[in-house]
């Protein structure tokens, strides 16, 4: 599905985002990063700090093409991490990582299932990564 059509049926409104927003999402994020990396946090923070980063990333990409989640449904996380194909160019086998770590974030979060430390310390490399993706994606468009 389109941005375009996820426009229509009211998944995405849209947003005209200027540089310094995206920018502050993006500083946010690699804050998260950098505390998700401190060798005092359980594994659980450290997720959670990883996938905040990951959700802020994901809207940078959204915005800077031009929209924003609709976020009074359900839903909005996994709807920005499953447009990264859409809005960055994303590999679809990456999206599924992505995804698993929002599942893994939710089992901790509202069912209490401890992560792994393995599963945390992947969240914030792959995390990094998409914070790369997303600035180079960004810095390609400027151009």
């Amino acid at each position: 599905m389109t941005l375009e059509n996820l426009l229509r049926i009211g998944k995405l409104k849209a947003h005209a985002a200027d540089e310094r927003e995206i920018a502050r999402l993006l500083e946010s994020a690699d804050r998260a990063l950098k505390d998700a990396s401190g060798a005092t946090l359980s594994s659980d923070s450290c997720l959670d700090l990883a996938y905040r980063a990951l959700m802020q990333a994901a809207l940078a990409a959204v915005m800077a093409n031009g929209y924003r989640p609709a976020t009074s449904e359900p839903g909005h996380h996994q709807l920005l991490i499953q447009a990264l194909p859409k809005t960055i160019g994303m590999a679809p086998e990456r999206v599924q990582v992505l995804e698993a770590y929002r599942k893994a974030r939710n089992q901790t979060d509202y069912r209490g299932v401890p992560v792994s430390d393995a599963v945390a310390r992947e969240c914030v490399e792959d995390t990094r990564r998409l914070l790369a993706d997303v600035r180079a994606w960004i810095e390609v468009r400027r151009k």
